[in-house]
């Protein structure tokens, strides 16, 4: 192990769980390589869908500076059977079993284990994977007894064309609820909804209790904005907004009560505000204007709103 962490560009981590897709065990390893080959190559073997094939160079591929090492690499079949321009990529690593402390040696390089198979490019592997006398020796346990296993797990990396953007909306189109109640002083429904308005690419609505709600009742206006389609919110999905909620005063804009609020909305927590808003003392004083001919004005002005959108 200590050796194998020194040579750049290759990692290699002891486990115990044995390779998912495929072992290639070799006995009489020093017969097999006293016979010449050059490279041997495994049955091919399913993966993800596609064919493949452990080719192990016993005494390294001299071609690609392998000399004095095993080389081993993985390569793709049936190609001929795959459309013109095909690709197909995959992260993978190599095993090597040490036979005396049962765990096995998983080998991946460094510069990234996913890998692109093409018509030009039908294997990958490393030419200098273990050196043969670190090998050979037998206290490291790779070779026991003249025999050997090697293994390899392959992940088939598959574009589902599936995007997911969040967007952050500052001053959206259309960016203001307004809700008025009329006859104040004769309505006696406990709460009030304003139209539904689509805001980013979501539907908000106001909901007003004009006397006040749950503690709050008969002691202050109690204001929120609502998500109304947070009934049917996915697990997890989440819409922001961060929004004024103001009571006007119709003839001084200035003197218009509001407040700031920021929240995330969930099915969970569908709407948003405050109970207390302003005390009933405090809105129904008849020297201001927050009710001006028996009408109280309510509005939510959304500042900045999430919006998500799915491309499949």
């Amino acid at each position: 192990m200590e050796e194998l962490l020194k040579k750049p560009g290759i990692k290699g981590v002891a486990r115990d769980l044995r390779p998912a897709h495929y072992l290639f065990n070799i006995e009489s390893f020093s017969l097999l390589v006293n016979t010449g080959l050059e490279k041997y190559e495994s049955h091919a073997f399913e993966v993800g869908g596609y064919n493949w094939r452990l080719s192990l160079y016993p005494n390294g591929n001299k071609k690609s500076n392998g000399f004095g090492f095993i080389s081993l690499y993985l390569q793709i079949e049936g190609t001929e059977n795959l459309p013109r321009a095909w690709e197909v990529y995959a992260n993978f690593r190599f095993f090597v079993l040490d036979q005396i402390r049962d765990k096995y040696l998983t080998i991946e390089e460094d510069d990234g284990p996913i890998k692109r198979f093409y018509n030009m490019k039908t294997e990958w592997g490393n030419a200098q994977l273990l050196s043969l006398d670190h090998f050979k020796d037998a206290s490291n346990g790779y070779l026991v007894d003249d025999c050997c296993t090697f293994g390899v797990e392959i992940f088939v990396i598959k574009q589902t064309g599936k995007l997911e953007r969040l967007s952050m909306t500052k001053d959206p189109p259309n960016n203001k609820i307004t809700f008025t109640l009329q006859n104040y002083s004769k309505s006696y429904s406990d709460s009030y909804t304003s139209d539904i308005q689509t805001i980013g690419d979501s539907k908000w609505r106001l909901l007003v209790y004009p006397r006040g709600n749950r503690a709050q009742k008969d002691i202050a206006l109690s204001v929120f904005l609502e998500l109304v389609e947070g009934y049917n919110l996915p697990p997890k999905r989440q819409v922001y907004a961060q929004y004024k909620l103001r009571v006007k005063d119709r003839y001084n804009s200035s003197n218009n009560r509001e407040f700031t609020y920021s929240q995330w909305f969930t099915s969970a927590s569908r709407d948003w505000g405050s109970l207390n808003f302003m005390s009933l003392l405090d809105l129904q004083d008849k020297n201001k204007n927050y009710i001006a001919n028996d009408t109280l004005t309510v509005e939510a002005e959304i500042m900045i709103v999430s919006k998500v959108k799915l491309f499949l």
